[in-house]
């Protein structure tokens, strides 16, 4: 790490520096504004004490961010237009990373002050947009990926709506498959803890949203923390570090031989795929790690050959032994440009763990009180989070980004109006949720661009 900063001018390091600890800053905000929820209904429910639950939650998130894996991660960068990124003026960069981080980090705050239960992913993704648009603006360029914005759109969109009708599903299902019915009760206020066992349901499902909480929201800290590498020091970060270029070049041979083999039966579409394979095959061969422009260019060569091939298994164009070998070595050839950089991964989790430990009431008093009317019962608190754990989790292993936030209150949503139907919700709080939610994305998006003409007059 020192030594890459060695390469840049004294000020250059100092911004660097400084937006290092800005994303520091905005994953520890992350860590008690979102996982407040994952504590909220063990704290109401009086199944653990609170000074203990965000503890536990904040280890939980330190060991999901930590163990979630790069497709968040590589989602959220693959929004911004890293390959013009690296060929444009370093000040340039620094002022729409400073944007991006700036915006990102005044509006949780904001949020976070007035307690309400707002989304760090749509803050990070319409600052990401914002700040990418703007910088289109002014270099052209490929600008943001709004293919990828649109697939992100989707699952935030999407995901606080299945959480909720989930919810509503397994309350009606506890409802006629639990005879105790003391878990539908609210927690009573003489006694200190309920039942072990409710206690022991509603740890697992606290301690399962934290994991996937940090698995989801800590890649987004990690994607966020590389756009800023990139931004600084493209070179170093064009190609992962343990790129291999003979490993490389063997991937593509494999694929070659492949096709060429399948060639009698369909030389038409499989001869022009053979000889892209060629092409880059020669472009590896000759390859300066040195050189700069070669990186960058070999980056884009390697990330264009990804996508065709993809696109002609897709279509059936590659079958049998020709399509197992190109998506196998395609996996591989993506280490090049999608990769894990582990001490910014260590770095994020002790974050995203510490923050969760601090700042957590304001939101818990949201989520806890103020959602429904009736208090939160243990069922509608387990179902709750439940629902989050597994939706999460789902959008995880599919490198999906969603908001933890807007997926566990809809589903303390869900429980309330599976309970006692929509009468049963506080229209303020609903309102001031849904308008936070509406309100994010252009808000960020529009500041970020603002920012971001206003910082390149001083950059």
């Amino acid at each position: 790490m020192l030594g890459f900063i060695a390469d840049l001018s004294t000020n250059a390091s100092i911004l660097l520096i400084v937006c290092l600890i800005a994303v520091c800053v905005f994953e520890a905000i992350n860590g008690f504004h979102d996982t407040a929820n994952a504590v909220a209904t063990v704290i109401y429910t009086k199944t653990l004490p609170p000074v203990f639950a965000v503890i536990w939650s904040g280890i939980w998130n330190f060991l999901g961010a930590m163990f979630g894996g790069i497709a968040v991660a590589m989602g959220m960068m693959k929004l911004m237009p890293l390959n013009d990124m690296m060929t444009i003026p370093l000040n340039e960069n620094i002022a729409m990373v400073l944007a991006i981080l700036v915006t990102a980090i005044a509006w949780n705050l904001g949020t976070w002050y007035f307690g309400i239960p707002c989304s760090s992913s749509h803050t990070m993704i319409g600052a990401l947009l914002g700040g990418g648009f703007a910088f289109f603006t002014v270099h052209g360029g490929a600008g943001p990926n709004w293919d990828k914005a649109k697939d992100v759109g989707m699952s935030l969109l999407v995901s606080p709506l299945f959480g909720f009708a989930l919810a509503i599903g397994l309350m009606f299902l506890l409802r006629s498959m639990i005879k105790k019915k003391s878990i539908f009760k609210s927690p009573d206020e003489t006694k200190k803890a309920p039942p072990m066992w409710i206690r022991g349901i509603l740890v697992v499902t606290c301690t399962l949203v934290s994991y996937f909480h940090g698995n989801n929201d800590g890649q987004k800290g990690v994607g966020l923390l590389l756009v800023v590498l990139i931004a600084f020091m493209p070179m170093q970060f064009a190609l992962a570090p343990n790129f291999n270029v003979e490993n490389a070049k063997a991937s593509v041979q494999k694929i070659e031989s492949s096709i060429v083999q399948a060639m009698p039966s369909d030389s038409i579409h499989l001869a022009p795929l053979a000889d892209i394979s060629r092409q880059l095959f020669t472009q590896l061969d000759t390859f300066n790690s040195k050189d700069k422009a070669a990186v960058f260019a070999v980056r884009k060569a390697i990330q264009s050959y990804n996508r065709k091939m993809e696109s002609a298994d897709k279509g059936d164009v590659l079958q049998g032994d020709a399509a197992k070998t190109a998506k196998a070595e395609i996996k591989s050839l993506k280490g090049a440009y999608e990769f894990r950089v582990t001490w910014a991964v260590v770095l994020i989790s002790v974050c995203l763990g510490f923050g969760t430990m601090i700042g957590w009431k304001r939101i818990v008093v949201t989520i806890g009180e103020k959602i429904g009317k009736s208090h939160l019962t243990y069922a509608q608190g387990a179902s709750a989070e439940l629902c989050a754990a597994a939706t999460i989790g789902v959008s995880s292993y599919y490198g999906l980004p969603v908001s933890t936030t807007h997926v566990l209150s809809s589903g303390v949503a869900g429980t309330m109006v599976a309970e006692g139907g929509v009468t049963n919700l506080r229209r303020k709080t609903i309102a001031s949720i849904a308008i936070a939610w509406l309100l994010t994305l252009p808000v960020t998006f529009a500041m970020a661009a603002l920012l971001f003409f206003l910082f390149r007059m001083f950059a």
